[in-house]
């Protein structure tokens, strides 16, 4: 996305990057930003936002935080993908799990299999993982499916960070991937 005001850091998962309008958080990504900003294009609240994003990020990731209060900037997100990840955001809180199909209910989707299939893709396509926890979206079956960083793991460790899910035997606050990464960097 062009017109974004970016921000990175390295977290146990990888590197995180985040992109944010003048209206919040448009963006997050697991690797470098889409699309750089040249330095000193952007700046007022979109930059603003940027870095409270990776402040808060940080925080999270560090076990310090567990609701996000930077503004989300729903305008990447339409028609029924907007309402599941609203509902989402504002219901599924740090350390709870939803099914897909208990979503779907909550959203207000009609009561039929493809419901559930549909809140599957809407998470696959979620602008703003982590902030809007599609990570805590689960199949009926176990995790189900993760499009970020290195997939289903990373759930797995957000899942295990928050409480929700019991440690595995090697699981540590830095994560699978080895050592621990700088916390913070631009």
């Amino acid at each position: 996305m062009n017109g974004l005001s970016w921000a990175s850091l390295s977290t146990p998962v990888g590197l995180v990057s985040v992109g944010c309008s003048q209206a919040g958080v448009a963006r997050v990504r697991y690797g470098r930003p889409i699309v750089p900003a040249p330095p000193g294009q952007h700046g007022g609240a979109a930059a603003s936002f940027a870095e409270a994003a990776r402040a808060e990020l940080g925080e999270y990731f560090r076990g310090d935080r567990r609701a996000f209060a930077v503004p989300v900037d729903w305008a990447s997100a339409a028609g029924p993908q907007s309402r599941v990840l609203a509902v989402l955001a504002e219901t599924v809180g740090y350390g709870e799990t939803i099914s897909y199909g208990a979503l779907a209910r909550r959203a207000g989707l009609p009561a039929d299999p493809t419901s559930a299939r549909a809140v599957g893709s809407a998470m696959a396509a979620n602008p703003v993982p982590i902030i809007v926890p599609c990570h805590r979206v689960l199949a009926s079956d176990g995790l189900g499916g993760y499009s970020g960083g290195d997939g289903v793991e990373v759930k797995r460790w957000l899942l295990i960070l928050e409480g929700s899910h019991p440690p595995t035997l090697d699981w540590h606050l830095q994560g699978p991937w080895g050592v621990s990464r700088p916390a913070v960097h631009s």
